[in-house]
């Protein structure tokens, strides 16, 4: 056989594994820098309403690959943000949170985590009389992977690296509620009957 032929058959080969399909990367955004997250935060909750996500994170939260999620890294400790984050929701006029925490966090005690009861009373402090509601770690995971198919999750990254201390929070609308949607909703099937 022709050296040339077997050239071209070598290289023919590489280039066409090469030519294959492949699949398509995720894009995640990351905004702005460390100074700049108190101003992201305030231009991306106007946008931001029922359904969509702000978590305030610890330091080894894992950047994902879904493409649902905004990252801002905010150089700040994890306590500072999340009395910023809630007082800017709860001063709009249009979103409500809904607080989740993992449930691990109440397992933790000053013998596994040096420090953790000053910082539980202190996010405590910060939530107030907000209901709070506890799933575990991978619970919030998977609602986070259904969530980000369809809504928008802001994800702000904290300097805190206490385990299982992210704070998530759902936004609801401030304007109107489960009452209020339970009303319409028979007053829509009554119709529907005559």
């Amino acid at each position: 056989m022709n050296w040339r032929i077997l050239i071209v058959i070598f290289f023919g080969t590489f280039i066409g594994v090469g030519c294959g399909p492949r699949p398509k990367p995720v894009m995640v955004q990351t905004i702005g820098d460390r100074s700049d997250w108190k101003r992201i935060l305030a231009e991306q909750l106007p946008l931001l309403g029922h359904r969509n996500w702000i978590l305030v994170v610890d330091k080894a939260f894992p950047l994902q690959t879904s493409s649902g999620m905004t990252y801002v890294d905010s150089g700040s400790d994890l306590p500072t943000v999340l009395s910023h984050v809630l007082t800017s929701v709860n001063g709009s006029s249009h979103a409500r949170p809904i607080v989740y925490r993992d449930a691990e966090m109440a397992l933790l005690d000053e013998q596994l985590v040096p420090g953790v009861d000053r910082f539980k009373a202190r996010i405590d402090s910060i939530l107030g009389n907000l209901p709070v509601q506890q799933l575990p770690h991978e619970a919030v995971f998977r609602k986070m992977d259904e969530t980000t198919k369809l809504f928008q999750v802001l994800v702000i990254k904290t300097e805190g690296t206490i385990p299982y201390s992210s704070v998530f929070i759902e936004l609801d609308c401030a304007y109107w509620n489960a009452d209020h949607e339970k009303l319409l909703r028979i007053k829509e099937q009554k119709g529907n009957e005559n």
